[in-house]
């Protein structure tokens, strides 16, 4: 096996996939661009990036569509995975630090995730029968935020499973995620069947909001991140074991990728990265630009909230952008 190390990330079907892919990439330079570590992207749009960071991503062109819609895409990282170790990385990721500890807990590996195992309860689908099913004991559970793999026939294997395994999604028992299949299952029930272990989960990795929904405290140009599940907290997740994480990649999924910390974050990449702005010039005109306002703006939701649902009602949810057509 090619002893490369490789980040790889997709942006498809819409621009604001490839701007967080952007912001990704620039995550991932400032803390890893003298770690010998390559970045792709594949995408559909790649005269969407910027000029700083054409500079070193390699960009794999897709056609639009060429991996199907949806999540669909992340079934076929064996076809564009490059020789060595790749950890794959969701655009709506931010890097907090050097990656060598990651692809050196995953060396050896041939598809692999941050995990745990579960045999029961509901998860997008019920565990139990599904596992009855299909002739296991348990399933791998993790966030997809995040797969590894090394190129070879086992990776193959596990994914021609997974993507067979999509056509059977209803038949299965599977429900669907934004009205399409969820990777995460599929990739779950093809590793099973091939024997693929996950990594446990002990929030040195990769931490996302499900599980840690009582706040979050993060200095992206310190490397420093903190995601909270305090016993007490009216979010609290007593399900979930760990009380809080100090992960090296946090995924910003759903609406977090529009509020603080993440677009403080991303506004300095920006401005230091983009626009090569000394970091004071940097900071201070974020918090000038984002932080103060959405600060600002919190507060007075907070404060007006009640009267205005007294008067008006509840407002009808705004469809995300990133809802699939």
């Amino acid at each position: 096996m090619s002893n490369q190390l490789n980040i790889l990330t997709l942006a498809t079907g819409k621009k604001l996939y490839v701007d967080m892919a952007v912001n990704l990439a620039r995550s991932f330079w400032l803390w890893n661009k003298d770690a010998g570590i390559d970045f792709y992207l594949a995408t559909d749009l790649p005269h969407y990036l910027p000029d700083d960071v054409k500079s070193y991503v390699k960009v794999i062109a897709l056609q639009p569509d060429e991996l199907g819609k949806g999540f669909s895409p992340k079934l076929h990282l064996d076809k564009l995975a490059p020789a060595g170790q790749t950890l794959f990385i969701d655009s709506d990721c931010l890097i907090y630090g050097s990656l060598k500890p990651v692809f050196n807990l995953f060396k050896g590996y041939s598809v692999a995730v941050v995990g745990v195992y579960v045999n029961d309860g509901e998860w997008f689908g019920d565990v139990a029968a599904i596992c009855k099913k299909n002739h296991i004991k348990q399933l791998p559970k993790f966030n997809g935020g995040i797969y590894y793999l090394e190129r070879g026939d086992k990776a193959t294997q596990v994914y021609e499973t997974a993507r067979e395994l999509e056509t059977q999604y209803d038949e299965i028992g599977f429900v669907r995620l934004r009205g399409r299949p969820n990777d995460e299952v599929l990739m779950a029930l093809a590793m099973a069947l091939h024997g693929q272990s996950p990594v446990d989960d002990n929030g040195s990795i990769l931490a996302e909001f499900v599980n840690f929904q009582s706040g979050i405290e993060s200095d992206l140009l310190k490397g420093s991140v903190t995601l909270y599940n305090k016993p007490g907290h009216p979010r609290y997740q007593k399900n979930w074991p760990l009380k809080e994480a100090n992960p090296l990649i946090v995924h910003f999924l759903g609406h977090h990728n529009q509020t603080l910390p993440y677009i403080k974050e991303v506004k300095r990449l920006k401005y230091i990265l983009g626009d090569k702005y000394p970091a004071g010039k940097a900071g201070a005109l974020t918090w000038l630009q984002v932080t103060l306002p959405a600060n600002a703006t919190t507060l007075l939701k907070q404060l007006f909230r009640p009267l205005y649902r007294a008067v008006a009602g509840t407002r009808k949810v705004k469809q995300s952008e990133r809802v699939i057509n």
